[in-house]
């Protein structure tokens, strides 16, 4: 049964159709992103895995608030409104110029106007949403499979985020870099970043990495590693951080991403793929916890179990 609740993520089927739909919700998270105070870490623009796809949740508006959220089911980009008013689009194959030209005049219609910089971050050499008139295919099926996965994975990282006191972020979709993330802290500053992540600011990546972290999650994979994958990765990344011994047998650290990766295959195919799963999860943080000298008594806890208070 869990082979079915983990459904494939074939890359050269579903590539097309997810860098479609990362395109869009660069569209909508930049309307999060413009109407949002900042949040230490870039916490304020991502979105959420919901019972129907991913979702903004409340973003503040002319003194009521908005969501926007990709349903997955009945394929649609649908705004709620605390005033009761809603609107949808249909989410079929069409240009970023063409969905963007629909998205911005179904708000409009709803009496929302927010002013973005219209133009896609983290994808190298990017092209303004109003100039992207290619014709873009977009495959329902596809799309609806990786948020299936997505709702496994958000489980686990749930999970997982319950095994620490310290500082950690929720986990959450960004989708800038259009993965599944959850964060953890060690609480002390960290070096600046050199930044250079394309089409994003360095003073945007630095706040993000300003203090030591340690981070994993879930991408439907790109060019450089074309595979649905679990990655994690440390800043700044302890000299032995590649040499640990992390479960399970299929993960490898990725010298050219400077990350561990765990293909999403091996889990999706193992005996227990959570338990898999939450062994490369804390393999992968007790390499970057211990090669940093973190303060692991006073920042970890137990698992957390559903109706128990966390023992003190």
């Amino acid at each position: 049964m869990h082979h079915q609740s983990w459904p494939v993520i074939d890359y050269a089927a579903s590539s097309e159709t997810l860098q479609t739909l990362q395109l869009w919700m660069q569209v909508v998270g930049k309307i999060r992103l413009a109407s949002t105070p900042w949040l230490n870490h870039s916490w304020h623009v991502p979105l959420y895995v919901t019972a129907r796809g991913l979702g903004t949740s409340s973003i503040p508006c002319q003194g009521e608030v908005m969501e926007l959220e990709f349903d997955l089911i009945d394929q649609r980009l649908v705004a709620r409104t605390s005033r009761g008013q809603r609107a949808n689009l249909a989410l079929a194959s069409r240009s970023v110029r063409d969905f963007f030209i629909a998205f911005t005049t179904m708000l409009r219609g709803l009496g929302i106007e927010v002013h973005i910089h219209a133009s896609p971050n983290e994808i190298p050499e990017g092209v303004p949403f109003l100039d992207d008139t290619l014709a873009r295919a977009y495959l329902p099926e596809r799309a609806h499979a990786f948020w299936r996965a997505l709702l496994q994975v958000d489980r686990v990282l749930k999970q997982f985020r319950t095994g620490f006191i310290g500082k950690c972020s929720p986990v959450h979709f960004f989708w800038g870099s259009f993965d599944l993330a959850v964060t953890r802290f060690s609480g002390r500053p960290a070096p600046p970043h050199p930044g250079g992540i394309p089409a994003l600011p360095d003073a945007v990546t630095r706040e993000a990495y300003s203090h030591e972290l340690s981070s994993a999650g879930f991408w439907p994979g790109d060019p450089r590693y074309p595979q649905a994958a679990f990655y994690a990765y440390a800043y700044p990344m302890p000299e032995d951080f590649g040499q640990a011994h992390v479960r399970p047998k299929d993960t490898e650290f990725a010298a050219s991403l400077g990350e561990w990766v765990l293909p999403y295959d091996a889990v999706r195919t193992a005996e227990d793929p959570e338990r898999s799963l939450l062994e490369f999860l804390q393999d992968t943080y007790v390499a970057a916890a211990q090669g940093a000298h973190w303060n692991r008594a006073a920042l970890e806890c137990a698992l957390g179990t559903p109706g128990r208070p966390r023992t003190i």
